[in-house]
């Protein structure tokens, strides 16, 4: 058994708690040819970063709020087949609830969706896009998570499955353990990933001293 040890954790949404693949998928690709680009080319672009930071790479002379709005809007209205990940209400419950937060790209109101479609616990801390100025891969997300929490970015764990967010989280100074949920390995290493794992399914987590040390467990952790 390989194990990490931290005082907190810190959990992003899409691809490492929930599988909302198709219905971003969906939304994206509609919106890629509505303006002319390559649907898969877009969708793989726009994983793991805020929705308007894409909008404004790839429009950077549209009315970039508005557009972000109807991207919002789709995608909160597009909840069919969003579902808990392997493993991943089962870690949550081990955690007690001031000890994790997630840490997302979504809006708020948009991971309030996806967090009660999929039936996970309601989180006691969250931060969204709408909680920061500059989004993943910028530090800024995860050091906001680790200051909620009260923990030293060091002492805290990212689990992430995108290479925008394991950049972000590496640049806060943290670890990050990497799901292979979305991308591959390669790109996983390329991006900092310090441990891979396929999903939650595959971590447990204990505590010790009396709940202000967790550790992750994994068998097939590398």
């Amino acid at each position: 058994m390989n194990s990490i040890r931290c005082r907190g954790v810190l959990f992003d949404l899409d691809g490492v708690l929930v599988d909302s693949t198709p219905a971003v998928a969906r939304v994206w690709a509609s919106w890629a040819r509505e303006h002319g680009f390559d649907p898969e080319k877009v969708v793989r672009e726009a994983h793991g970063k805020p929705s308007i930071t894409t909008i404004r790479e790839l429009l950077p002379h549209a009315n970039h709020e508005a557009e972000n709005r109807e991207v919002e809007r789709r995608e909160i209205g597009d909840t069919d087949g969003v579902i808990p990940l392997p493993g991943a209400m089962e870690l949550l419950l081990a955690i007690p609830r001031e000890k994790w937060a997630i840490v997302t790209s979504c809006t708020r109101p948009l991971a309030g969706v996806r967090i009660k479609a999929a039936g996970l616990p309601k989180p006691k801390y969250m931060v969204t896009s709408t909680d920061v100025i500059r989004g993943k891969p910028d530090p800024e997300p995860y050091l906001k998570g680790a200051e909620i929490l009260g923990i030293t970015p060091a002492d805290c764990v990212v689990l992430e499955d995108a290479p925008a967010g394991i950049r972000s989280g590496k640049a806060a100074g943290m670890r990050v353990l990497a799901l292979r949920t979305t991308a591959s390995d390669a790109e996983l290493c390329e991006a900092g990933a310090d441990w891979i794992v396929d999903d939650c399914a595959e971590l447990l987590a204990d505590s010790v001293n009396h709940g202000e040390t967790f550790v992750l467990l994994s068998r097939r952790t590398k």
